[in-house]
């Protein structure tokens, strides 16, 4: 029996634009698959894609339309794998099967999963780059979110941590300069930011110079981000960096994901959940990685002017368990 798979592109506007040191968003391109197996049941998984490797959601939709041919009723999780690169169309399929699988048999993904519970999860809330008024007011509107993501370039950097310090003083900070540092800019900037009290710093420098973090040692634990993909990327930053951030358009799925957790664990590597940005149809399966993981960043629902029907409705941080009619 042959599996239909269906694919849409769709827009999601901002609150407002968002500014990272590669660029400002305004909206975010989502891909939304669906798989059906011809007898009532239909799964759902959503992409993003990675953007600074130039996924977009026609190159994601030519991937899928490629496979169509082999999208049987025993599509497997490892069929994916093999056929597929990491990327936001093995992410958007896989997540779509998890989805399938799990209304074909009554049983939560979680339980698919293997997790005998799961909890609500409390997210990072990320500030992006703008004026001293904007960045300020962002922070003022946060002050009931207990851990801030601080979004930085090679400039602006220790007067945002300034500024959230006088707004907001009891947030836990994470400071994410997406590639932008140069090593000697990082040696120069731990100290006050370790004086700050801030927690973890995440990819500072460009992807393909982690080799310069060698010798590195930091009272702030790194993350790796952009230079972590999928369980191949992971023994290479083992050493260089103490934390990788996972995330599923990243790697390629929830499969995928969960196999990171446990391989980061060998290795002696903490590990975060975050996302390229998405709707709650996103979010969700990121929710079981989360269970694994000491820090999630799972808040762009809350960056977005509006969200899908039946999404997961946060109270404030708290990132809920998906329910049955959205995912899972």
């Amino acid at each position: 029996m042959t599996m239909t798979c269906a694919w849409t592109p769709e827009r999601w506007p901002l609150v407002e634009p968002l500014e990272i040191s590669r660029g400002v968003l305004t909206h975010l391109d989502t891909l939304l698959v669906e798989l059906s197996d011809g007898a009532g049941s239909v799964g759902r998984g959503e992409a993003a894609g990675v953007s600074y490797v130039g996924e977009t959601t026609v190159s994601m939709g030519a991937q899928i339309d490629a496979l169509r041919p082999r999208l049987r009723a025993d599509l497997s999780f490892a069929d994916l794998s093999r056929w597929l690169p990491p990327g936001g169309a093995r992410n958007a399929l896989d997540c779509a099967l998890w989805d399938l699988r799990a209304r074909q048999s009554g049983l939560r993904a979680w339980q698919w999963a293997g997790l005998g519970r799961v909890d609500p999860v409390t997210t990072a809330f990320t500030i992006g780059l703008g004026s001293e008024a904007d960045v300020r007011r962002w922070i003022r509107a946060a002050r009931h979110l207990p851990l801030l993501k601080l979004k930085a370039d090679a400039c602006r950097h220790l007067d945002t941590v300034r500024m959230v310090r006088e707004e907001h003083p009891t947030a836990r900070l994470v400071i994410d300069a997406n590639q932008s540092w140069t090593r000697e800019l990082l040696m120069e900037l731990i100290p006050p930011l370790h004086a700050a009290g801030v927690e973890l710093i995440e990819q500072p420098l460009p992807l393909g110079q982690d080799m310069l973090l060698d010798g590195l040692r930091s009272p702030i634990p790194l993350a790796a981000d952009e230079s972590c993909t999928d369980a191949a990327s992971l023994p290479g930053l083992a050493g260089r960096y103490q934390m990788v951030n996972i995330k599923l358009d990243k790697c390629g799925g929830l499969t995928e994901a969960l196999a990171m957790c446990r391989r980061a664990r060998e290795l002696g590597l903490a590990t975060m959940v975050g996302s390229m940005g998405g709707t709650s149809l996103a979010m969700a399966p990121a929710v079981l990685v989360a269970q694994h993981c000491l820090l999630a960043d799972l808040d762009s629902p809350l960056l977005l002017a509006r969200d899908r029907p039946q999404a997961m409705v946060y109270d404030g941080a708290r990132v809920p368990l998906p329910s049955v009619g959205l995912w899972g």
